[in-house]
């Protein structure tokens, strides 16, 4: 068996509940994003987890802090943030392309990111925490984009992606030999 990587999406933010775009802006929680996090320690309470990390946007940090209860120390990564949506951020979901494909490049030429960097990014982070020689079981939360995008480094997101990533979704992915599979994915009930 080898290693296991924890990749969680923060809980409901302001701007989830507002239905606005959100990647490299950030927003708070809101009382049910508090509530999903506690709900997802639950889940947490009796995993031996060695290492933390959370992306480094105020969201997904306040989550994790929820999960262990401030308890633990974490180191926040630049490389576990959101996608950036350049000009859209802040702007009406409405306005997001309408599938996966379209969103490849769609927001490159408005200043945002492509979906292929934000996986190659969050790729490049994901293998150099779990390289760490110490790092057998690891929690990273971080956004749902993210998320998306390095599950489709793996295999076809299509069939997880019908059963949606609510907030406080948890992919469990097993590492080994420098790649990463899908074990399963726990969408807390909340």
């Amino acid at each position: 068996m080898g290693k296991i990587l924890y990749l969680m999406r923060h809980g409901q933010t302001l701007f989830n509940a507002r239905r606005k775009i959100q990647g490299f802006c950030d927003s708070p929680l809101t009382e049910e994003g508090i509530r999903q996090a506690k709900v997802a320690g639950e889940y947490f309470k009796d995993i031996e987890i060695d290492h933390y990390y959370s992306s480094t946007q105020e969201r997904a940090c306040d989550t994790l802090e929820i999960i262990t209860d401030n308890k633990v120390p974490y180191v926040r990564l630049k490389g576990l943030k959101e996608m950036n949506f350049g000009k859209f951020e802040g702007e009406s979901e409405d306005l997001n392309p309408k599938g996966p494909k379209e969103y490849e490049t769609f927001f490159v030429s408005y200043g945002g990111e492509s979906s292929n960097a934000v996986r190659d990014r969050m790729v490049e982070t994901c293998t150099e925490i779990m390289e760490k020689e110490d790092h057998k079981v690891v929690l990273a939360v971080s956004h749902g984009g993210a998320c998306f995008n390095f599950l489709k480094a793996w295999q076809d997101p299509a069939e997880e992606l019908k059963k949606g990533f609510p907030n406080c979704s948890i992919f469990k992915f097993e590492y080994q030999d420098k790649k990463f599979k899908l074990l399963e994915v726990i969408r807390p009930k909340i």
